[in-house]
């Protein structure tokens, strides 16, 4: 029988920006009761184009194949952290996040890419609209609503501090692992954008 990964397509984020987002965690969590939210580890926060989900992993060469071709014509490209959100909104948060700003043109032109090249491989292309962003952290299921509601109204209070900017060079074919303490997360191909490194 086969062994199944489960698979994402992501551009890593540069040390100084995860320190950046770590800091937002910190200020939230100054505010935020104990157990209300399940942080992601600042050092694993990404931003997916593409969640494969379970897939062979014989099929590894071919996606890695396939993620070359969508990347391997797409100029590096800069973006710069925004401001905080939540999903489905700040009234009943079930997910923390930074939005992005800078160049989101080529970022979509590039998910477009990537979603356009792994579709032939058995992996649909996403309805939804692509809405970039990087996850802080996720709300518990046992949180009360007034929690929740507490949480989304600091998340609504806090300005953006000026952030900088960083270079988009390359997408990467990760593996996750789910592990008792959260998701561990594997780099297995790196592919750089035209002009990166």
């Amino acid at each position: 029988m086969t062994e199944t990964w489960r698979l994402f397509i992501a551009t890593l984020l540069p040390e100084s920006i995860l320190e950046g987002l770590a800091d937002f965690q910190r200020i939230l969590r100054i505010e935020t009761p104990h157990g209300v939210v399940r942080w992601v580890d600042p050092h694993s926060i990404h931003l997916t184009l593409k969640f494969l989900g379970d897939a062979p992993s014989t099929q590894r060469n071919e996606l890695e194949e396939a993620l070359a071709a969508a990347a391997g014509g797409h100029p590096a490209f800069t973006l710069a952290l925004a401001d905080l959100g939540c999903f489905p909104n700040v009234r009943r948060p079930r997910v923390v996040w930074v939005g992005l700003s800078g160049d989101l043109e080529a970022l979509h032109t590039l998910r477009d890419a990537v979603e356009a090249h792994i579709a032939p491989l058995g992996y649909p292309t996403e309805d939804r609209p692509f809405r970039p962003h990087l996850t802080l952290g996720r709300v518990r299921r046992e949180a009360s609503a007034s929690q929740a509601a507490a949480l989304g109204a600091q998340v609504a209070r806090i300005q953006q501090p000026a952030a900088p900017a960083w270079q988009v060079t390359s997408v990467s074919l990760m593996r996750s692992e789910l592990k008792p303490n959260g998701a561990q997360y594997t780099e297995l191909k790196r592919i750089a954008l035209a002009g990166g490194s």
